[in-house]
């Protein structure tokens, strides 16, 4: 991979194993658009962006900062070996179909907090709702970036905030939650920095002290937000997918990368009869 810096612009070229529509519209994350001419459009870490792909060469631009370099590097999970993780995967007879159809989808390393919010807002929901809360929330508390954008709102600033508030945003039954998690976060009750690296039974235990958070919150917290590819978030999607095909669990070689396997499988799955 070569890194070129020009003006307003990262380019990255002989990118390994990316596809920038299936990373960023497969379910993982809820801020990015498709312009009319392919690029997409999104906000990440308070940075307002547009990212075109040209085969293996990526382009960044807008907001982009001396350095910044590094943060898409690790957004993207560019010093991971996607291609010999999934001829890893490819072991197995419905990861191979899953992995040659929607080849080069990445985990996103997001931030962890817009990740565990984001996913609270996902519960019992459906892929545009979840954009319309998230973007409303973004609109009424996050700073504003200029031309139509919005930062996420911090921990912080959510923690402040009553139900009542949170009423513009018609996040239902999930207000709540998102208040409880934004002040667990900021009193540093839920260290969520600590969960990159800290033992995963620990982790989880910590994100579910959250009220509304179960299971699959905290493990699509740990997967997309922490960089914890061993997460494994179990959805509807996923469930029905153990069910038909793993019936005895994951097979052997989905060993410590569970959570990109089920990144293949979810999105393969969900598409298999449209």
């Amino acid at each position: 991979m070569n890194i070129k810096k020009e003006e307003n612009c990262i380019i990255f070229e002989n990118t390994d194993t990316l596809s920038i529509p299936l990373s960023l519209d497969c379910g993982q994350a809820f801020r990015w658009s498709e312009n009319e001419d392919g690029s997409w459009h999104g906000v990440v870490f308070g940075r307002a962006v547009n990212i075109s792909q040209n085969d293996t060469t990526i382009t960044i631009s807008g907001d982009v900062h001396d350095g910044d370099e590094q943060l898409w590097i690790d957004y993207f999970d560019l010093n991971r070996n996607y291609s010999e993780i999934c001829k890893k995967l490819c072991a197995d007879g419905y990861l191979n179909k899953a992995i040659t159809e929607y080849s080069g989808i990445r985990i996103l390393k997001q931030d962890e907090w817009e990740a565990l919010c984001s996913f609270i807002i996902s519960q019992n929901n459906n892929i545009p709702r979840i954009k319309g809360i998230v973007e409303r929330l973004c609109a009424t508390f996050g700073d504003d970036l200029g031309n139509g954008d919005f930062s996420f709102p911090s921990a912080e600033k959510l923690a402040g905030l009553t139900v009542e508030e949170l009423s513009p945003l018609r996040a239902g039954f999930r207000a709540k939650y998102i208040i409880d998690a934004a002040q667990k976060v900021a009193n540093g009750e839920v260290d969520l920095i600590k969960m990159r690296t800290c033992d995963m039974d620990v982790a989880r235990a910590e994100l579910i002290k959250i009220k509304g958070v179960g299971a699959k919150v905290a493990e699509c917290t740990l997967l997309y937000g922490c960089g914890r590819v061993e997460a494994f978030p179990v959805d509807v999607w996923v469930r029905r997918i153990m069910s038909e095909l793993y019936p005895e669990g994951l097979p052997e070689c989905t060993e410590g990368v569970e959570g990109i396997a089920q990144q293949y499988l979810f999105h393969w799955r969900r598409n298999l009869d449209n």
